[in-house]
């Protein structure tokens, strides 16, 4: 039965969600009465079916009452069982505290006989009386709230009677009179006692409290279970208890417990015999057992609960209530036994609860329930059987419908593959031939048009990226590459676009990488670039005055970072408070896995992950609060005007998508009129590769001196030198610069100065270096940091002439490099990263070198063949992919090939084919010695350099280049300096080898 339950189960839901999902489509499709028609024609088709459905469904309504009453048995007795397991868990932790108060009770006992050992039977005379021992008792009854009383017989021999009442001034006594009636009855007259008669020993009560003293001078051993009690405490040197009695203040039951007091300190293994001999005394303990219990339920908080009986059954046939009511009953009982100490005495807790059980209503809802479900099974699994026809004509629709949703999107992707292609492809012919007519003689008017056509394009062509990579995004075709980069120099390089912008509002641009970050991480450079910037640009455009400062960490780094939380703080970059970015931490989900799971983080870096952590920091104009919550959403601006000043707001809703492709996050900060700090993480991998092997060496070994009034500036520019190899210190008061320098033990090559430092005290600085230069010391290259300006070294004041050189900011590794070649007289000038190509190299790499052009669009031919004429090349162009292959048939006579990859009839990844096909053929024949090597001037290897010309750029385009034998390619639309480097990269390879 569990089968067909299970199946009608599966059969509902899904029938549920069907019906939910489809009913409004299909409502106006189907009427009403042909819905109705269709659903019951099946069933009443058939009699034999009616009649074997109607059996089937009587049998699974009976199974159904069945069920239902068996899972109540089960339920009921699980709650029972339940209750049982509850009341003997509270019953057994009663029973635990009431043994535990005893012991401390019994401890405290054993304490006081102690005492009496120690300062009574030990010392001579005794420093324990009467009233010392009263006093006493009363004063520490604290530590022994669950004692009455307490008193202490000692032991007497006959021989030693007649002495030792002379000592007292009393006569030892009989514990019960004639009448047996207890003489520890408060109104009990020592006076009219009996004399206790003439035995060998004696147990006479010397000391008790106060409110026992009448028992003074009693004979414990004429009491007959008192005796008994006194004779097995000594023998057995443990504490023994008497029968409950009722204790005559409280009128509760209680018990006495007796110890033993010896003359010595007994080994635990002293036979009975040497512990009769060693005892001398006994003291007496009266316990209140009713209030114990008492003061135990008080303590708990469900002490209404349950009732609580104790019991001494020494006698098992005839217990004794030691507390609680003598009721009786049929419920659920449980029996905790406790151990006082005296195993001659047994005592037991006795617990039930004081209300009957609650009705099992769960099992009662359950059972009922459950019986209620499977009714409407059945009657779900009628419905179901009878719409598995209509189901299924759905459902080949629904798989019509999904088969036509996949072309669709097939078809998008091939859209943005085409557009991507065709729209770059002309806007590289526009800007190709801007950057021809640049090159020809214009005038001023003419070649500012040009120019500003040029930004025009550029700015057209971003656009048309973003657009792109947007459908790109949400279809889910963008992809990342995986390849290794330095993210110094990507910084430095995004820096440098921003330069102009920067000196035309007087921005203080700076970059700082931490030196836990990587020298090489694995990713995709592209994307990181493009992202930060979206940011910069951003910053640049609301920001008028004060500085972007633009910070890479490791996400490790985090808890121990310094970062200014004040908002109107000045410790910045600029001076002008910022934004607190630790305010969005908040919200990042990997920064929260750090503080809760630290551990994860060393995992993470030694499986070569590298959490980064990037923020660009601005002093603009900040975001409004309205405007905050649609910041990343694609193509919403802050304002109307805004998208008609500052662009379409797409570039942040492309970061954010970025930045999740990468595993990261993004988040703001910003306060109007004060700035915005937008921070995002991505995860990347670390690169197996010796950073260290791309250093500059010739500035390793030098030091150098930071002096600037500002520690985070002054902290920039530390970094950058150290990429540098020159080790660096800071010092943000220029008082303490003479004393540095002048230090015999600590030398200095350069000193950069802050342009604003050097302004706030100029005097000082000519007294400084008239001093250096008077006392014939090495005087370091003094070198200035400024912000770029027209006439820098107008606005200088001061000894001008101790200047070597003056290095504008942004400060980047490259720039930094040549700026102190040139001040320290060392290496070659040029800048080693190229930012200006070297057009004399260039001139005679290309001059007569023969390059094929492969393009069917004539403007893109016309660009890149004026681009290399432009250098001496002799350029041949090529409209179909077929005859590039006709062309480049060996023996052929170029140097280089440039290949469009989408052309018609044959596009570029094929054609390449071909020619390495033909290369491999002719080269077999040249190692054979069937083709003669007197007609290929390149011997055994025949292979042209062949670069794709390609708008789709991403890391699939790429592989698909070289799977298919090129050697590399160029983006459309091009710089001409970006086609000038790969042909002087392959040229200046195949002229090595020749060599």
């Amino acid at each position: 039965m569990n089968w067909f339950i299970d199946a009608q189960i599966m059969e509902k839901t899904s029938y549920v969600s069907y019906k939910s999902n489809l009913r409004v489509g299909w409502y106006k499709k189907f009427h009403i009465s042909k819905w109705r028609s269709q659903l019951y024609s099946h069933y009443f088709g058939s009699k034999k079916v009616r009649e074997t459905w109607r059996k089937l469904l009587l049998l699974w309504i009976a199974g159904s009452f069945l069920g239902s009453l068996g899972i109540f048995w089960f339920m009921n007795s699980q709650a029972m069982e339940k209750r049982r397991e509850m009341l003997s868990s509270m019953c057994d932790e009663r029973a635990r505290m009431l043994q535990d108060q005893f012991n401390v009770s019994m401890n405290h006992l054993q304490a006081l006989a102690i005492l009496i050992s120690t300062f009574h039977h030990a010392k001579e005379p005794s420093a324990i009386d009467q009233i010392t021992f009263s006093r006493y008792a009363e004063m520490t009854a604290f530590e022994r709230p669950l004692t009455s009383g307490v008193a202490y017989a000692v032991k007497v021999l006959h021989s030693e009677r007649e002495q030792f009442e002379k000592k007292q001034g009393w006569k030892i006594k009989k514990m019960y009179s004639t009448e047996q009636s207890p003489s520890w009855k408060e109104d009990a007259d020592p006076d009219n006692q009996e004399i206790s008669p003439i035995k060998y020993e004696y147990a006479a009560v010397i000391f008790a409290q106060d409110a026992y003293k009448h028992v003074i001078s009693f004979d414990l051993l004429t009491g007959k279970e008192d005796c008994e009690n006194v004779l097995r405490a000594r023998k057995s040197g443990r504490g023994v208890l008497t029968a409950p009695f009722e204790l005559l203040k409280s009128k509760r039951l209680g018990v006495i417990m007796t110890y033993a007091v010896y003359k010595t300190e007994l080994p635990s293994n002293a036979t009975p015999y040497e512990r009769i001999r060693a005892a001398i005394g006994y003291l007496g303990g009266i316990f209140d057992i009713e209030a114990l219990v008492d003061k135990l339920l008080h303590q708990l908080a469900s002490k209404h609960s349950i009732m609580v009986n104790v019991y001494d059954t020494t006698d098992p046939d005839a217990p004794i209530s030691m507390y609680g009511p003598n009721l009786t009953g049929t419920g659920i009982y449980h029996i905790s036994t406790l151990h006082f100490g005296d195993p001659i005495r047994k005592h037991e807790m006795h617990c039930r609860f004081k209300q009957k059980s609650p009705l099992p209503w769960l099992a009662i809802t359950t059972s009922i329930g459950t019986l209620v479900i499977a009714l409407l099974v059945g009657y779900i699994f009628h419905a179901t059987v009878n719409r598995i026809v209509k189901v299924e004509d759905d459902y080949r629709q629904m798989m019509e419908l999904k088969r036509r949703a996949e072309a669709a999107d097939v078809a998008k992707s091939q859209f943005l593959a085409t557009v991507s292609h065709e729209i770059r492809t002309p806007m590289n012919g526009v800007l190709g031939m801007l950057q021809m007519l640049m090159d020809t003689d214009l005038n001023i008017t003419q070649e500012d048009y040009v120019r500003t056509a040029q930004d025009s394009g550029k700015a057209l062509v971003s656009l048309i990226n973003e657009v792109l990579d947007q459908a790109k995004i949400e279809s889910g075709k963008l992809e990342l590459e995986a390849v290794p980069f330095d993210l110094r120099a990507v910084l430095d390089d995004v820096l440098s676009l921003f330069y102009v912008k920067a000196q035309e509002k007087g921005l203080e641009l700076a970059v700082y990488v931490s030196d836990q970050v990587p020298e090489v991480i694995v990713g995709d450079p592209g994307r990181i670039r493009q992202i930060i910037t979206n940011l910069i640009g951003n910053s640049i455009k609301f920001t008028e005055r004060g500085h972007i400062y633009l910070t890479a960490h490791l996400i490790e780094e985090m808890n121990s970072l310094h970062v200014v939380a004040d908002a109107h703080s000045t410790d910045t970059l600029s001076g002008f408070p910022v934004a607190d970015r630790r305010s969005i931490w908040k919200s990042f989900k990997i920064l929260n896995q750090e503080s809760s799971a630290p551990e994860s983080f060393h995992l993470s870096s030694s499986s070569g992950l590298v959490n980064l952590i990037i923020s660009v920091e601005d002093t603009g104009v900040g975001i409004p609060l309205e405007a905050q919550s649609r910041v990343f959403t694609p193509f919403m601006q802050v304002g109307p005007s805004i998208s008609r000043i500052h662009g379409t707001g797409i570039g942040l809703s492309i970061s954010k998508c970025l930045v999740g492709l990468m595993k990261g996050e993004i988040g703001f900060v910003s306060e109007p009129q004060i700035g915005s700090t937008f921070t995002f993480t991505v995860v990347l991998r670390s690169a197996h590769t010796n950073a260290n092997e791309h250093k500059s060496l010739e500035f390793r070994g030098m030091t150098g001196l930071v002096v600037d009034h500002i520690p985070i500036r002054a902290k920039v520019t530390k970094y950058h030198l150290h990429r540098l190899g020159i080790h660096t210190t800071m010092e943000t008061d220029p008082n303490q610069v003479l004393t540095r320098l002048t230090s015999r033990t600590l030398r200095t090559d350069m000193v950069l100065v802050e342009h604003d430092t050097w302004l706030k005290s100029i005097t000082m600085w000519s007294s400084i270096i008239s001093k250096l230069k008077g006392d014939h010391l090495d005087t370091p290259k003094f070198l200035l940091l400024a912000r770029p300006t027209n006439s820098i070294k107008s606005t200088l004041p001061g000894p001008m002439e101790y200047i070597s050189t003056i290095i504008t900011k942004p400060l980047r590794a490259s720039m930094l490099q040549v700026s102190l070649r040139r001040a320290m007289g060392c290496g070659d000038r040029e800048n080693p990263r190229h930012e200006g190509l070297p057009n004399l190299s260039l001139l005679s790499l290309l001059h007569d070198k023969k390059i094929l052009v492969v393009d069917d669009n004539i403007v893109n031919l016309r660009v890149a063949a004026g681009a290399l004429k432009k250098y001496g090349a002799e350029v041949t162009c090529a409209d179909r992919g077929k005859k590039a292959i006709s062309m480049l048939k060996p023996p052929h006579k170029f140097d280089a090939c440039f290949m469009d990859i989408q052309m018609p009839e044959m596009d570029g990844f094929e054609a390449t084919r071909k020619i390495r096909e033909m290369e491999a053929d002719i080269n077999n024949q040249l190692k054979s010695g069937e083709v003669s090597f007197e007609s290929y001037q390149d011997g055994l290897n025949l292979h042209i350099p062949i670069l794709a010309m390609t708008a789709d750029v991403i890391q699939a385009t790429y592989e698909e280049c070289l799977k298919c034998g090129m050697d590399g390619y160029v983006s459309k639309p091009f710089e001409a300096e970006q086609l000038y480097r790969e042909v002087a990269r392959f040229l200046d390879t195949a002229s090595k080898k020749n060599q």
